[in-house]
């Protein structure tokens, strides 16, 4: 290639033109020195032996069924533990009608971070244990222990508010810590609406008049060995932002393995009733399979849903990717 030549036949006109642009380069260079630099995000590591501990702990009150001594210990521990880590901590007990006309005793409890700020993120669970094992092939009148189907979103929940704490979360993002009661008292036969009572007595009566939240994550059944969670179909009916945020965010932080994009069962859960009666955009996280039977584990609603199913990796990857979203969605604008 001849250069030199054919800048030897560049007119006057393009050589002076190139001259008058000297102060275009020059600004372009002041601009980009101007450019703020990115601001780092610094998500606090979650600590899954925490986490397993706090599922042992409820776990060791035995089946935390409506009306227990079990269920009154455990609200006491769970109240005990959202007040070590959250600023405010409400306590809701009411009693609310079984699907078989039963009066039930029920107790919601709300831990709130942040209570000032108007940017909220709502983190719920169910914590009772299911009243009969009917998935089970023997002793199916007995209450399961529910170390998954309770614990394990307690025990991820506690943590994350642990965390949070001592990170120092920035003051303009609140969170909202429910445990919701009641959930697993149900059948098929009495309708999807005698599940999640907890929830929906709290829907129609939050613990703040008025309460919003720009929006709400549900972990049920988050703690299991080989647990995966794919895209739960009412999530994505009600709350498809949300759905992909947390889930984009999952993968940001390591755990797309257990994340998939590949669409799940639409399932009754609590999140339904957030969506529904408190109309907060909110989805969930749960462990499903593509089972034609049933989408759920073979230890769902069986006395197999013990100690033993618990794995502190499935933990992890959970309680470390609601941290992700929380310092996230925290993160101020550049």
């Amino acid at each position: 290639m001849r250069i030199p030549y054919i800048i030897s036949t560049i007119t006057l006109g393009a050589v002076l033109a190139l001259a008058g642009c000297k102060g275009c380069y020059k600004q372009q260079e002041k601009e980009a020195t101007t450019t703020p630099p990115p601001v780092t995000l610094n998500v606090p590591r979650f600590n899954p032996d925490s986490a397993y501990q706090g599922v042992a702990a409820q776990v060791a009150f035995g089946p935390r069924v409506p009306g227990s001594p079990a269920q009154q210990k455990c609200a006491a521990w769970m109240q005990t533990m959202l007040r070590r880590y959250c600023d405010t901590v409400y306590k809701q007990e009411t009693k609310v009608k079984g699907g078989d006309g039963k009066m039930l005793p029920c107790i919601n409890l709300i831990g709130v971070i942040n209570p000032a700020a108007t940017k909220r993120i709502l983190l719920l669970t169910h914590w009772d244990s299911r009243s009969w094992a009917d998935m089970d092939t023997k002793d199916k009148d007995k209450p399961i222990l529910a170390a998954d189907d309770a614990g394990s979103g307690v025990g991820v929940l506690i943590e994350v508010a642990r965390q949070v704490k001592i990170a120092h979360l920035d003051p303009s993002t609140g969170i909202d810590i429910l445990f919701t009661d009641v959930e697993d008292y149900g059948k098929s036969e009495w309708g999807d609406d005698s599940y999640c009572l907890g929830t929906q007595y709290w829907a129609r009566n939050p613990h703040v008049p008025g309460y919003r939240a720009d929006f709400g994550i549900l972990l049920d059944m988050v703690g299991a060995k080989e647990a995966r969670f794919p895209l739960e179909q009412l999530s994505t009916q009600f709350a498809p932002e949300v759905q992909q945020m947390v889930w984009a965010a999952a993968g940001r932080a390591g755990f797309s393995s257990y994340f998939s994009f590949t669409q799940g069962a639409a399932i009754t859960d609590d999140h339904e009733y957030v969506n529904k009666l408190a109309h907060i955009p909110t989805i969930d996280i749960i462990n499903l399979t593509a089972g034609i039977a049933s989408p759920f584990a073979t230890h769902w609603h069986t006395h197999q849903d013990n100690m033993e199913i618990i794995d502190k990796n499935t933990l992890n990857a959970v309680g470390q990717t609601l941290l992700q979203v929380i310092f996230e969605t925290a993160q101020p604008a550049s």
